[in-house]
């Protein structure tokens, strides 16, 4: 049981970070600070809406969490599955979860995050803007 205890802690610190923006509206100005390349650039990166998209699924809104931020929503989910595969290997006894990822993998990852950036900030991809 106590492989448990880092997926635990790490559920917990992610449960407090969700229930805590499911409370403070990040679309009321004030309570979390502006992204630094849409104040100074107009543009959006790809993590804008990331916060407005936690808060839509502390809700259970998922078609506005989605709106908000398709890429932070699916990085929520794969987050889940990689966390639960975590859980399941500490129930079975085993010291973590090896992922057999390699240089090309993360090529993909970050050409798939500037391909959504770039469409998100074009005309014809404004619904993935925020």
């Amino acid at each position: 049981m106590r492989l448990l205890a880092a997926p635990a802690g790490v559920a917990a610190g992610v449960a407090a970070a969700f229930t805590w923006i499911g409370a403070v509206d990040p679309g009321e100005p004030g309570h979390y600070p502006a992204c630094p390349l849409l104040r100074w650039t107009g543009l959006y990166c790809p993590g804008c809406g990331g916060l407005r998209g936690v808060h839509a699924l502390a809700h259970g809104d998922l078609p506005a969490a989605l709106g908000a931020n398709a890429a932070a929503v699916a990085a929520y989910a794969a987050f889940l599955l990689l966390w639960l595969a975590w859980v399941r290997a500490a129930l079975r006894g085993q010291d973590g979860v090896r992922l057999p990822l390699r240089a090309p993998h993360w090529w993909a990852v970050g050409a798939v995050l500037l391909v959504f950036t770039v469409v998100r900030n074009l005309p014809c991809g404004s619904w993935l803007a925020p």
